[in-house]
């Protein structure tokens, strides 16, 4: 495959999950669909840290619009564009780490809950682990189903920062083959 259309291909893949990140980051600051609890600080501490809002997303995001340009003909589609695409596909890799990190912290530490009138993380350094053991869920009284809630949305961004570490790792040496070799970009008749 040619390495301009290789480029194409792994930006066109980022986008998605750069969307997912993002919305995953945003729904989990409102557990059960309510305001109620972000206005009164009673959010996971990881969430704050926005791992899909900023690393999953927005350091994906920006590196995945000039990927995409790499794959273009044009100002970008040649040789200087394919190096400094190693340079914008190495931020996604930071982002995407950032992202994973968050996420595996995440699950786990487990959420923010009220047990008995107490608001605590209850599953922090918890052995056996609440991610094996679901009887342990039920100590969490407020939010109700804040475990699932927490372990789906988390485990999303663990799933999509996992593709996104990869895909940009692909196009870092894409770019440097598009760097070496060119871009195989049809120029047309001369």
């Amino acid at each position: 495959m040619c390495t301009g259309k290789c480029s194409l291909c792994i930006s066109s893949s980022l986008y998605p999950l750069a969307v997912i990140s993002i919305i995953c980051n945003i729904v989990l600051f409102f557990p059960g669909g309510q305001v109620k609890y972000a206005q009164d600080g009673h959010i996971t501490e990881e969430v704050k840290y926005m791992g899909g809002l900023v690393g999953g997303g927005l350091m994906v995001l920006v590196p995945a619009l000039y990927i995409h340009l790499t794959g273009k003909q044009g100002c970008c589609g040649n040789r200087c564009g394919m190096f400094l695409s190693i340079a914008f596909a190495a931020v996604g890799v930071a982002g995407a780490l950032y992202s994973l990190v968050v996420a595996v912290l995440g699950l786990q530490n487990g959420p923010l809950c009220k047990v008995i009138l107490i608001w605590s993380t209850p599953f922090k350094n918890s052995d056996p682990s609440y991610l094996t053991d679901n009887t342990w869920w039920g100590q969490c009284t407020e939010p109700k189903n804040i475990v699932q809630f927490n372990t789906g949305l988390f485990g999303t961004l663990l799933a999509t920062s996992c593709l996104q570490l990869i895909l940009c790792a692909i196009q870092m040496i894409n770019g440097l083959f598009g760097c070496l070799c060119g871009t195989c970009i049809d120029k047309g008749p001369l």
